[in-house]
C-alpha cells in the first residue's frame, strides 16, 4: 500500500486543521472587567460557581489533633574511632564536638607561656586564701619559682628569640615567675603539692594536698579538653563522631556526625549509622500525649484564598520573577499562591537533645471523622519522589526504611568566637603542581596570633645575624656576570603538599606534608601551626586527601570558643574550623635559575 492509495482511499488527509479557542473581546479597556464588581446574590454564587470555590474534597476542616510522642535523650558519645564514654549533661554538644588540646609544647620548645603564668598566679591565690603565705611569701615563691622555672630559651629557640617582644617578655618573667604549668603536669599525675618546698611546715601538709586538688579542678574547668585525641580528623580536615540513644523498642540509635567542619551544629549534620551500638545509655523517657488543636498556617503578606477578600498590597507574589533553576523560590511560589490555605500546624513542645519519635497522630474534623495519619516521608529511604523535612540519612545503603525521627541536638543557638590564633590556606598551586599550606596566622610562644609572613620574616632576619665575634673574612673571591640558583626562594611560612599515591592503589591520590629548605642554612623549614604540625614532633607523616582541597581551596581556622549552657554555666573550649578558601595560588617556585650578579666596581 503507498502514499498515493492511501491519499486515494482518504485514509490519510493531506491537510490538516487546528482551531484554538480564543476569546474576542469587544473592547480594549479591561478596567471593567478586572474591577470584580458585585450585582445580586444569585450572580455573587454564579461566580463562585464558576471560579471552583465550592469544588473541594477536603471541605472538613481539622477541628483538633491526638498524637503521642515517644522521646530518648543521647548518652553514649564516641571520637572519631576512639572509645566510646558518656555523654555529659552539663555543656552544649559543640563543646564535646569540637574541643581539641591546647598545645605547651612545639617539640622541644615551650610555648603557651601566658596560661603557664596564669595557672602560677592561681597557684598563689589558692594558698593566699589558705593563709599559708604569711611572713614567708618571697621565700616561698623563690622556692616554687626554682622548682618550676620559667627559664630563659635556648640559642635552638629561634621562634622564641626572633621576636622582640617575646624576647622582652621572656626576659621579665624568666626566673621571676613560675611554671604553674609543670606544677599542673606533676600534680595530675599524683604529685605532691610541697614536694621539694622546704619553707612550710609539715603540719601545714593537707591543706597544700587540698590547694593542689583544686588548681586540677580549676584548670580542668577552665578550658574544657579531650582526654584522647578528640575529634578532629586531620586527613579530611573535619570533626567526626557519634552520639547514641535508647530508643523505646530498645534498640540503640546512632547518630554519626562524618563531615561536621566546626561552628553551627544542627541535626543536618548527622547520619543514622547503622554500625554496632556505643553501648550503655539511659532508658528512654515516658511518652508523650497531647491533644491540640491545629491552627492554619499563616504569615505575613499571604494571599487570601477568596476572590473578592481585600488582600494587602504590600506584598505582590506575582511579581516575583524565579528562575528555571530557582527550585526553592518555585515552591515557595506554588505553597504560598496555591495550597497555602491547605496547611496547618500543631504545637509540639520538643526539648533541646532528644530524639522524638511519633508513635501515633489522629485527627478529628468538623463532621466528627477520624483519620489516622502516617509520615509522609515513610517508605524505602532509596525513594527520591519521597516527600520528607528534617529527616536523616542513613549511611552506607538506601534499601532501608526510612528514618523519620526528630532529632534536636543539645547544642546552642549562639557560641561567642574569640581572635583566629592559628590560620592555614590549603591552595593549589597548577604552575608547581603542588598544594600549599600557607600559615597566614601563628601563636606566638607568649600566646599571641601574628601574621605568619611577619613571624618567618623575622625568623629568617635573626638566622642572618653575624655572631657576635666575627671571624676576619677571606678575601673576596672572583665572581661571574651570572650565577647559576638550583632553586629560587620560597617565604617561610609556606608548607609544601607533594602528591604521592595511595598504597596498594596506583591511581588514587592523596597530599603529603614535604618540607622546604631555608633560604639562610638550607635545613627544612618547620610548620608553626598545630594545623600542620600532625605527627611533626613524633617523626611520622602527614597525609590529607586530595579531594578536601578543591580548586577553591580550603581555609581551616583556630580559635577559642565560649558560651553558656542552660543552668548558666561557662563553657570555653579551643576548637577548630574549617571553611571555603580564595582560589588558587601562585608561589613563583623555579628551577636552574641564571640571576645577575652585582659586581663590585
Amino acid at each position: 500500500m503507498t502514499f498515493a492509495d492511501d491519499l486515494a482511499a482518504r485514509r490519510t488527509p493531506a491537510v490538516g486543521v487546528w482551531n484554538r479557542l480564543e476569546g474576542r473581546p469587544r473592547t480594549t479597556d479591561f478596567t471593567r472587567a478586572l474591577r470584580a464588581e458585585i450585582r445580586d446574590p444569585l450572580w455573587m454564587l454564579t461566580r463562585q460557581w464558576q471560579l471552583g470555590e465550592f469544588q473541594g474534597t477536603d471541605g472538613g476542616s481539622p477541628v483538633t489533633a491526638t498524637y503521642s510522642v515517644a522521646q530518648s535523650r543521647p548518652s553514649r558519645f564516641r571520637p572519631l574511632d576512639g572509645p566510646p564514654e558518656d555523654l555529659p549533661t552539663d555543656r552544649p554538644l559543640e563543646t564535646m564536638a569540637e574541643r581539641r588540646k591546647v598545645p605547651f609544647t612545639y617539640g622541644p620548645e615551650k610555648i603557651g607561656f601566658d596560661l603557664r603564668v596564669a595557672i602560677g598566679r592561681r597557684w598563689f591565690k589558692l594558698l593566699g586564701k589558705a593563709g599559708l603565705l604569711g611572713n614567708l611569701v618571697f621565700k616561698f615563691e623563690e622556692q616554687y619559682a626554682n622548682k618550676y622555672p620559667i627559664a630563659l630559651p635556648a640559642k635552638e629557640a629561634v621562634t622564641q628569640r626572633a621576636n622582640p617582644g617575646v624576647w622582652a617578655t621572656m626576659q621579665a618573667v624568666a626566673g621571676r615567675r613560675m611554671d604553674g604549668y609543670l606544677l599542673y603536669v606533676f600534680l595530675k599525675g599524683g604529685g605532691v603539692a610541697d614536694a621539694g618546698i622546704t619553707t612550710i611546715p609539715l603540719l601545714h601538709h593537707a591543706a597544700l594536698v587540698d590547694a593542689g586538688k583544686r588548681l586540677v579542678t580549676w584548670f580542668d574547668g577552665l578550658i574544657d579538653q579531650p582526654a584522647g585525641d578528640g575529634t578532629w580528623d586531620p586527613r579530611r580536615l573535619e570533626h567526626r563522631f557519634s552520639i547514641s540513644a535508647a530508643m523505646p523498642d530498645g534498640a540503640e540509635k546512632v547518630l554519626t556526625a562524618r563531615e561536621y567542619p566546626g561552628g553551627e551544629l544542627d541535626w543536618h549534620a548527622f547520619s543514622v549509622n547503622p554500625g554496632p551500638p556505643l553501648g550503655g545509655g539511659r532508658p528512654p523517657e515516658p511518652r508523650l500525649s497531647r491533644t491540640v488543636f491545629p491552627a492554619p498556617v499563616r504569615y505575613s503578606g499571604m494571599p487570601l484564598p477568596r476572590w473578592w477578600a481585600l488582600e494587602d498590597g504590600k506584598t505582590n507574589f506575582a511579581a516575583v520573577g524565579p528562575d528555571s533553576t530557582d527550585l526553592a523560590r518555585l515552591i515557595f511560589l506554588e505553597f504560598a499562591l496555591v495550597f497555602s490555605n491547605d496547611w496547618y500546624q500543631l504545637p509540639c513542645d520538643l526539648p533541646a537533645g532528644t530524639v522524638a519519635r511519633i508513635r501515633g497522630l489522629t485527627v478529628t474534623d468538623v463532621f466528627n471523622h477520624r483519620e489516622w495519619l502516617t509520615p509522609a516521608g515513610a517508605g524505602p529511604d532509596e525513594d527520591w519522589q519521597r516527600w520528607s523535612m528534617f529527616t536523616l540519612d542513613t549511611i552506607g545503603t538506601d534499601d532501608v526504611p526510612a528514618d523519620t525521627d526528630l532529632f534536636l541536638p543539645p547544642s546552642v543557638p549562639k557560641v561567642a568566637v574569640g581572635p583566629v590564633l592559628e590560620e592555614v590556606l590549603l591552595v593549589r598551586d597548577e604552575n608547581a603542581n603542588l598544594v600549599w599550606g600557607i600559615e597566614q596566622t601563628v601563636r606566638m610562644p607568649t600566646g599571641e596570633p601574628r601574621r605568619g609572613s611577619e613571624a618567618a620574616a623575622e625568623t629568617v632576619a635573626y638566622r642572618r645575624r653575624p655572631p657576635a665575634t666575627t671571624p676576619p673574612t677571606a678575601d673576596d673571591p672572583p665572581r661571574a656576570a651570572l650565577s647559576y640558583r638550583a632553586m629560587s626562594g620560597i617565604p617561610e611560612h609556606w608548607i609544601p603538599f607533594i602528591p604521592v599515591h595511595v598504597p596498594n592503589d596506583n591511581r588514587e591520590i592523596q597530599l603529603q606534608r614535604a618540607a622546604m629548605p631555608s633560604v639562610v642554612d638550607g635545613q627544612p623549614v618547620r610548620p608553626r601551626t598545630s594545623l600542620l604540625r600532625v605527627g611533626f614532633d613524633e617523626g611520622q607523616r602527614y597525609f590529607v586527601n586530595e579531594e578536601e582541597v578543591p580548586q577553591s581551596g580550603t581555609r581551616v581556622t583556630v580559635a577559642y570558643n565560649r558560651t553558656r549552657w542552660r543552668d548558666g554555666r561557662v563553657s570555653l573550649w579551643l576548637s577548630a574550623q574549617r571553611g571555603e578558601g580564595r582560589g588558587q595560588g601562585s608561589s613563583g617556585l623555579g628551577f636552574d635559575l641564571l640571576v645577575k650578579t652585582d659586581l663590585p666596581k
